[in-house]
């Protein structure tokens, strides 16, 4: 269960909500069966709240939203993609520490 912050993105809106964004979005691409990803989520659960207003944080299922995933080569998961201006500007592969991944948003955000 996603926290209050923490935004769902689907191939359907994924141009409107992620790449036409004014703000930076980190994209958590994850399923349901996969433990890493389970193990991730109050991470971004954590970081959507810390970073309410200043960044668009949320997850894509890569099983029910496989077009978003093939279209930016997204071969294993967790993975999370930041985008900036509708580019993607960091990936991270993987379950990271919340520190981690907090230093690559703060490189990002103004």
């Amino acid at each position: 269960m996603a926290g209050s912050h923490t935004l769902t993105f689907t191939d359907s809106d994924f141009d409107s909500e992620v790449l036409n964004s004014e703000q930076p979005v980190l994209v958590d691409f994850w399923a349901t069966w996969c433990g890493p990803c389970r193990q991730m989520a109050p991470v971004i659960d954590s970081l959507a709240e810390k970073y309410a207003g200043k960044v668009k944080i949320g997850k894509l299922d890569v099983d029910l939203n496989p077009s978003a995933a093939q279209r930016f080569n997204v071969r294993g998961i967790p993975t999370m993609l930041l985008f900036k201006a509708g580019q993607p500007v960091e990936q991270i592969v993987g379950a990271v520490p919340e520190a981690r991944l907090a230093d690559r948003l703060d490189a990002h955000v103004a």
